[in-house]
């Protein structure tokens, strides 16, 4: 939606780790800062956690799904190499919750700069002790709201500051710690039961209303509020679909996708495509071409994405699939 203002989250396959170390911590925000800058979102706060990440994101241009895709593409690929694996990386489609309203956005914020310090290892210690944890969190955009360290230059922080100070509190680096640290003392327990009781919207009851219709209008049939997810209403592209634009793609090598011997590359690069965009498992795009195993997908994906040409070819398919 164009304009709309998202709290996203992303979890590892089986709930398994995403971020081995802080390469692979940075490397996401690395790839963050690019895909923000390449589809003009406004990155307003972010917190990565070993097995999953939150985010709260604004899309003036309406392509969450676009500036996502180019996120965890391009982090799915990087860990898969360095560390040597294959195949999914995260929990399926990547969660997308519109939020609305100064107060909602400010305990979301709250809800998502806390995660650190509210794991079962640290939700029942001291509150001093849980505060220096919190400031020493390196991998969260607190530190930055909170005055702990210089600007990164791509992250949107004035508009929560300009919120604080519409709810009456200082819109200052120590005025948006303090109002955090409360969380600490004073739950917001009634606001996390209503942000997981609806995973469309947040916001005010007119507002949420009317997402709730829209997306249900899109979806093309009734649903029960508690069961719809932004999730639901993805659609995949027919196998048909992405066959043709990969040989558009692929133009005069595209026989190479019917040799086995000297095609390995072009029949990754069509196998990455078959799940990226026509949602199949490696299981499906293996007898599509006619491979024994999803093992044998998997190098075979491994070892295109590694090549100069899956580059290239991957950018001339986002242009065809654009919009």
């Amino acid at each position: 939606m164009a304009g709309g203002i998202y709290h996203v989250t992303c979890r590892g396959n089986e709930r398994g780790v995403i971020f081995k170390d802080d390469h692979d911590q940075q490397r996401l925000l690395d790839r963050l800062a690019e895909s923000q800058e390449m589809f003009q979102v406004r990155v307003y706060l972010y917190c990565l956690m070993p097995n999953h990440f939150h985010l709260l994101v604004e899309t003036p241009r309406g392509n969450l799904d676009r500036f996502m895709g180019s996120v965890l593409t391009g982090y799915t690929i990087y860990y898969n190499l360095r560390h040597q694996r294959c195949g999914h990386l995260m929990q399926g489609r990547y969660g997308a919750q519109l939020v609305k309203g100064d107060e909602y956005l400010l305990k979301l914020s709250r809800y998502i700069h806390l995660n650190p310090v509210q794991v079962k290892a640290w939700r029942d210690r001291p509150t001093p002790e849980r505060v220096r944890a919190l400031c020493a969190y390196e991998w969260s955009s607190y530190r930055e709201y909170a005055g702990l360290r210089k600007p990164c230059g791509w992250l949107t922080v004035p508009p929560l500051l300009n919120g604080l100070r519409r709810l009456g509190v200082p819109g200052t680096a120590k005025g948006y710690a303090r109002y955090i640290q409360a969380g600490l003392v004073r739950s917001d327990e009634e606001f996390v039961q209503l942000m997981r009781s609806n995973p469309i919207a947040v916001g005010p009851e007119p507002f949420v209303d009317e997402i709730n219709t829209r997306c249900m209008n899109m979806a093309g049939r009734s649903v029960k509020r508690e069961d719809m997810a932004l999730r639901s209403i993805k659609r995949w592209k027919k196998r048909e679909e992405v066959e043709q634009a990969v040989k558009t793609v692929l133009g005069e090598k595209r026989d190479l996708l019917t040799h086995r011997r000297h095609g390995a590359v072009a029949r990754g690069f069509y196998a990455w495509a078959l799940q990226r965009y026509a949602g199949l498992t490696q299981r499906e795009a293996a007898a599509q071409l006619q491979i024994g195993t999803g093992a044998g997908i998997c190098l075979m994906v491994k070892r295109a994405l590694s090549t100069k040409e899956y580059e290239r070819w991957q950018g001339k398919l986002e242009l065809i699939f654009k919009g």
